[in-house]
């Protein structure tokens, strides 16, 4: 079983309740704790930790089939999930069942005893206690916010750091200051070890570049003609998707040294790579039956960078697209409509997935008014995609919010695999 048992819910739940009242930035925690669990983070397999703004979760699933094509076995850490937590952690390519993952909380649980923890930092050394039992070839450790001091970054001698990609997002806890926010993110650059960079803008490059001579790290950045060189039918959507095959063939290289990680499993992984809610096409369900004359697609894009990525891909296509939109409060809605406005899609506000803090319906159209675009207020997933169906659009694309995403699969019963 995969994420549906009261066992696992109330497992999880138990670790809401060692929050500290103030959550101050720092590592102590985690490391207090892994020290309790007996260290697992000095006994995985070689890890490659990836941070970055947008691209982190389909760079991952490029390298990880890329690896899996050259026959490695391969853990992944990533974050958030969509529909069940379980997505978090995959183990040997496998998402991790219900059972072996509550007894990993419950050691973890066990080993916190009077110690303060945030829920993220306690689920992460859970993850890393299960990546140091189970054997793999490789780890792909996935930051969850920022970099320098998120619960990832304790990993001494990683085998390879990955920079996506860095632009402007969670400003909230990363400030809107650009250089600041390179900083955090690399972070995660560890002395001696290799670090590989997105083409960054000019600032972050930067940024990177200093904090690699200072840890005498050798920086590799990504070429143009890896991106030429990926093949036409990559299998995840829309040009930025190139680039983020490309890191992650450069990345394999850097990491087999081009042995263990062949040309032939570069190109099979970029080809077969999955990675839900990333421009993905809905199958038949209950949401895509509320649209039946329309193709229903979903992207959990939610910051402006993410936003130009899929208006560059929507201008390609023929026909009318209309956009059914929720965000968090904390994400720059006018920012993230912005690249929009030449393309004048109809956009259908709503309420976000419960349980997160969602911008008001009538706030996020008032953003999307100010880039210029027509906008709609409804209060539920179901009354938007049903009245940007009543357009007669061609396609409606489901966007803002990854939470959005999750609640999007599990109602159109389409939970990753």
């Amino acid at each position: 079983m995969i994420g549906d048992s009261a066992a696992l819910a109330a497992a999880l739940k138990r670790f809401e309740g060692l929050y500290p009242e103030t959550i101050e930035l720092s590592l102590g925690r985690v490391e207090a704790a892994l020290a309790a669990l007996g260290r697992p983070q000095d006994r995985l397999p070689p890890v490659i930790h990836v941070a970055g703004t947008n691209g982190k979760g389909s760079t991952s699933a490029f390298m990880r089939a890329m690896a899996e094509a050259a026959g490695l076995k391969v853990h992944v850490f990533t974050s958030p999930h969509l529909v069940r937590f379980n997505e978090r952690i995959r183990l040997a390519g496998e998402i991790v069942d219900d059972a072996r993952l509550i007894a990993w909380l419950d050691r973890t649980f066990a080993a916190l005893t009077g110690l303060q923890i945030t829920h993220f930092e306690a689920t992460t050394a859970a993850a890393l206690l299960a990546f140091s039992e189970v054997p793999a070839d490789l780890l792909i450790l996935e930051v969850g916010l920022g970099g320098r001091f998120d619960a990832t970054n304790v990993i001494e001698a990683p085998a390879l750091c990955v920079i996506t990609p860095i632009d402007f997002d969670h400003k909230a806890f990363l400030g809107s200051d650009i250089r600041k926010i390179a900083g955090e993110k690399a972070g995660i650059i560890r002395p001696h070890r290799p670090v590989l960079t997105a083409i960054q803008r000019k600032v972050c490059d930067e940024v990177i570049a200093r904090e690699a001579a200072r840890l005498d790290a050798p920086l590799y950045r990504l070429k143009a003609h890896f991106i030429d060189a990926m093949p036409q039918d990559i299998s995840l959507i829309g040009e930025h998707q190139r680039g983020n095959a490309a890191l992650a063939a450069m990345a394999m290289q850097l990491f087999g040294e081009s042995t263990r990680i062949d040309e032939a499993a570069i190109f099979e992984g970029a080809r077969t790579a999955t990675w839900p809610a990333r421009m993905q096409r809905l199958g038949p369900g209950p949401v895509t039956a509320l649209a039946p004359g329309a193709e229903v697609w979903l992207d959990g894009g939610h910051n402006p960078h993410a936003a130009r990525a899929i208006a560059y891909h929507l201008k390609r296509l023929p026909g009318k697209t209309v956009l059914v939109t929720a965000m968090l409060a904390s994400k720059d809605a006018t920012g993230f409509f912005l690249p929009f406005r030449h393309l004048k899609p109809d956009v259908f506000t709503l309420p976000n997935a419960p349980g997160h803090r969602g911008a008001e319906p009538h706030d996020l159209a008032e953003a999307a008014r100010t880039a210029g675009l027509d906008v709609t207020v409804c209060d539920s997933l179901d009354a938007a995609v049903s009245a940007a169906a009543a357009t007669g659009a061609d396609r409606i694309l489901i966007c803002g919010s990854l939470y959005l995403s999750g609640d999007v699969l599990a109602k159109n019963l389409e939970p990753p695999e």
